[in-house]
């Protein structure tokens, strides 16, 4: 095998199997090159991967997979792994219609035994697969590889206290300890580790005393080192759990973490590896700003990324959080609770200015969810911020805990509707659905920047929960009025006039169906509220309208069209509706307008399907508003 050209012919770990021991630090410096080309030029989850490498490249070599089962948790660190099983010449294709996923996804490799984009799942689902192997008979080992940042959610805590007790299952957790998730780490979890890893230092200490301390004083040193070890590092948590404890070791150190896996291997029951890596390593500028390249474009890996120099329009996510800071400047009861997203969700500029204010709880959304309410329970006005993909995590908690108490927490759902790149498991698809079903809540729909600044006004006026749901990314370019302006409750617009079909439009979806509207003469309402809908616009749009039209970026089954159509059959009305939204499966990742456009949810797709639903009808549709 070519010396200089590792990469290129391995496809599969097996072939990685047989390099000798030697060839897998240039095989690393040669992935790494790989991985960074890669990604500067589709984009992508950057840090994370630099950081696994190594640890990537151990775990195949060491363990016979696929038969031996990896979960990564969280996914977006699986580039290496992509590329070492057979998908290094898709890589180019990363994140796009039809191109590698950028999480480990079961229908795209074997070597992808277990979905993972939403962290701390991976102890439970490798837990699962030891004990499916030992009912089975079969001895195989699973290992899930966990970042610490996912360590802060409960899920992983209610694995580890499942796993301590299976003695006989062949278990290993990883725990790549590089004292980042996405957001800086947070909480008693990342103090305990980063004393846990002083016992470095005193492993250190005691390599360079046996080359210069004569054997009398070197055993009294050792003894004083273990003393103020066992000072400093308590016995360990995991141990507790009823795992063995390894560690932890320099997770870029081939030479260190292929014996010590070689080791383990070996061993039974549940075993616990903390290994120490640093994101973004070998690529200088990764490491001095891991959280700038953590999620990045296509960029210039020799010149790094650049900010942006001209003003585009303004994001939804900034809209978030300079309504934040002003609503905090207005209200000293505001506090703002984030699980792990700060950057993400725009609440940078509100940690500098209001610290006392700023909760980020670690990746714990359950947690996040009734911590609000305990807050709101004392007069406090929390404003949670959250993803609409992971406030599904805290369901329970948003029906039990808030809504059943009817306490006063502000929802800021970013990322609602389809994601683009991040695909099926992080699109925002169904809150809607899962909302408008709950006693007390009111849901709103932003159709514009300015807009959305004044449903987040409304739902922090309003006593009791309330959401607010935005897309992703930039808006349609609306000029934002400063002041904090509520909306009336329940009320929608109407935006433009027309005849025989009204377009009723929520949230993302009123900017196309004004341009199918005006194409094809029909009348256009911006609800703003999915609940409590308007009924009245829908009744007085039912009864002046031949049909009626539901648009939204989300579910269609039981979501806002669904609102409307049941408030047509308690109203008594019966006129026929189509309804327009995202269908009834799983929508992978790509361009997000390319997604849109191809479930018909763009001004050319909503035409269109208009058009085939009610062509009988044709004759009578305006062609111009003359």
């Amino acid at each position: 095998m070519n010396q200089l050209n590792l990469l290129e012919n391995i496809n599969e770990p097996a072939q990685l199997r047989q390099l000798t021991r030697a060839q897998l630090i240039p095989l690393a410096d040669e992935l790494r090159s790989y991985l960074l080309d890669s990604v500067s030029k589709t984009g992508g989850h950057l840090s994370s991967n630099l950081g696994t490498v190594e640890l990537t490249i151990a775990l195949h070599y060491v363990f016979n997979t696929p038969y031996d089962r990896i979960v990564w948790d969280v996914g977006h660190q699986t580039y290496s792994h992509k590329i070492l099983t057979g998908r290094r010449d898709r890589m180019h294709t990363l994140r796009q219609f039809g191109g590698v996923s950028g999480f480990p996804k079961r229908d795209e490799s074997e070597y992808d035994t277990f979905g993972t984009a939403h962290s701390s799942t991976s102890i439970s689902a490798a837990l699962g697969m030891a004990s499916a192997a030992r009912i089975k008979g079969e001895h195989r080992h699973a290992i899930a590889v966990i970042g610490d940042g996912s360590m802060t959610a409960g899920m992983a805590f209610e694995a580890l206290n499942n796993a301590g007790v299976e003695e006989d299952c062949n278990l290993l957790v990883v725990l790549n300890d590089n004292d980042m998730s996405i957001s800086p780490p947070v909480g008693a979890l990342n103090r305990y580790l980063a004393r846990l890893m002083s016992g470095q230092f005193y492993a250190a200490a005691k390599n360079v005393g046996k080359t210069v301390l004569p054997g009398p004083v070197l055993q009294l040193a050792k003894r004083l080192e273990e003393h103020a070890k066992g000072m400093v590092v308590p016995a360990t948590m995991f141990e507790e759990f009823g795992f063995n404890y390894i560690g932890p070791i320099d997770g870029h150190d081939l030479d260190s973490l292929i014996p010590t896996l070689e080791n383990i291997k070996k061993l039974k029951g549940p075993q616990f590896l903390h290994v120490v890596t640093k994101k973004g390593q070998g690529y200088k500028l990764a490491e001095a700003e891991p959280i700038l390249y953590h999620g990045t474009g296509k960029f210039n890996p020799t010149e790094g990324i650049k900010p942006a120099t001209a003003a585009g329009k303004m994001t939804y996510t900034e809209v978030f959080g300079n309504w934040l800071c002003d609503m905090a400047a207005a209200d000293k009861r505001l506090v703002g609770i984030t699980p792990a997203m700060r950057e993400g969700s725009g609440m940078v500029r509100f940690e500098q200015q209001f610290k006392e204010r700023y909760f980020d709880v670690g990746i714990a959304e359950q947690h996040a969810v009734t911590f609000g309410a305990g807050l709101a329970a004392e007069g406090m006005k929390p404003v949670v911020a959250i993803y609409s993909t992971f406030l599904q995590r805290g369901y329970d908690q948003l029906i039990h805990d808030v809504a059943l108490q009817n306490l006063d927490v502000t929802f800021a759902l970013d990322r609602a509707g389809l994601v683009g790149a991040d695909g099926a498991t992080h699109a925002g698809n169904y809150d809607i659905p899962f909302l408008r079903c709950i006693p007390n809540m009111v849901v709103m729909a932003a159709s514009d920047e300015n807009e959305c600044r004044q449903m987040l006004t409304t739902a922090f006026h309003y006593n009791g929960p309330a959401a607010v749901r935005y897309p992703r990314g930039a808006g349609i370019g609306a000029v934002v009025d400063q002041a904090l302006t509520s909306l009336a409750l329940g009320k929608g617009e109407i935006k433009r006039e027309g005849k025989s079909v009204a377009i009723l439009a929520f949230g993302s979806m009123v900017a196309p169906s004004v341009a199918a509207g005006a194409e094809l003469g029909a009348t256009v309402a911006n609800m703003r509220f999915v609940k409590p809908l308007d009924v009245e616009l829908v009744k007085r749009l039912a009864e002046s309208h031949d049909y009626l039209v539901t648009v939204e970026e989300g579910a269609i089954m039981g979501g806002a069209g669904s609102a409307v159509a049941e408030a047509l059959a308690s109203l008594g009305i019966v006129k026929p509706i189509l309804m327009l939204g995202l269908p009834d499966v799983f929508i992978d990742h790509g361009d997000p307008a390319t997604l849109l456009a191809g479930v018909g949810l763009d001004a050319k797709g909503i035409a269109a399907s208009i058009r085939q639903r009610f062509g009988a009808a044709e004759p009578r549709l305006v062609v111009n508003n003359s």
